[in-house]
């Protein structure tokens, strides 16, 4: 039976399952791919799922109610936005895709990780914070100029229509007026990961892994479970948003992981850039560049 055919609710369920699955599959890819640039032999790509599990069955310590109710509000929020976002040929929620929308629940996990982490009342957390809400700053800028872009080039708010449209002519990154936000999109993309130059937020050699500072057993699951998560919703976007998609999930799960292998190579090879770096550069070279790709947009009709 294909996935189109089958009931919307039992899409809904499976979405945020193979979603996951696929998040600790990255976490584990990011560990071995990045492990073999270094000449180390790494971790298996199974480590993620074996941490999460034993995790899960240590004792779980609570600063508060916020605490853990923070962590929780940070996956819901993620599990949310998966049901906006198309997966090849699985559309969860096809008729609601407005990227607006989107973009309003992307905010709900970092909010609810701030909540939480700042519970805790550690200064290294309090960092980690502050330097999240400066580097989202620092992208949300070109990324809203580039989501502008898409939006006028397209006609439409509907990411479905947008993936659409590029499945029936080409993708946005390699049409003439789109290429440039394309660009602009690549170059904030590390930024979006919260990979290297742009790992501020959980600088373990700084800040003792910031946000994460205070969390163990359980609720570190569950922190990490939303990581994947994020992996998979901003590396999804752009595949939909610029690579036109997919007609299949296979398809579809190849293009990402070919984003997350172009992301770890930079990854690997990069230092890190202090927080007033990362959020200057951004603000410089991808969001001029956003600019440029919305005004030849503009132009270009």
């Amino acid at each position: 039976m294909e996935l189109l055919n089958m009931h919307p609710l039992i899409v809904i369920v499976l979405t945020p399952i193979a979603a996951l699955l696929a998040g600790l599959f990255f976490m584990g890819v990011t560990r071995k791919f990045t492990a073999r640039i270094h000449w180390r032999y790494g971790p298996p790509i199974t480590q993620p799922l074996i941490d999460i599990m034993r995790m899960f069955s240590q004792r779980p310590v609570s600063h508060g109610t916020m605490f853990h109710g923070g962590v929780i509000l940070s996956l819901a929020g993620a599990l949310a936005v998966l049901l906006f976002i198309p997966f090849g040929n699985i559309p969860p929620l096809s008729g609601s895709g407005g990227l607006l929308v989107i973009l309003y629940l992307l905010l709900v996990a970092p909010l609810g990780l701030a909540l939480s982490s700042g519970e805790g009342a550690n200064p290294n957390a309090s960092i980690g914070i502050s330097r999240k809400l400066m580097l989202s700053l620092g992208y949300e800028v070109p990324l809203l100029l580039i989501l502008l872009t898409l939006m006028t080039r397209y006609g439409t708010l509907s990411i479905y229509d947008i993936v659409h449209a590029q499945q029936e002519t080409q993708w946005a990154l390699v049409t003439v007026p789109l290429f440039i936000s394309g660009i602009a999109y690549i170059l904030i993309l590390p930024a979006v990961l919260g990979i290297r130059p742009f790992e501020v937020v959980q600088a373990a050699q700084e800040i003792s892994s910031g946000p994460l500072v205070e969390y163990s057993g359980p609720y570190l699951g569950l922190v990490h479970l939303e990581h994947g998560l994020t992996l998979v919703i901003n590396i999804a976007l752009f595949v939909n948003l610029f690579m036109g998609g997919a007609q299949n999930i296979l398809l579809f799960f190849v293009k990402m992981i070919i984003i997350l292998l172009a992301g770890l190579s930079i990854n690997a090879v990069f230092p890190r850039l202090r927080t007033d770096q990362a959020v200057s550069w951004l603000w410089r070279w991808p969001a001029l560049l956003a600019l440029t790709g919305l005004i030849t947009v503009m132009i270009w009709r």
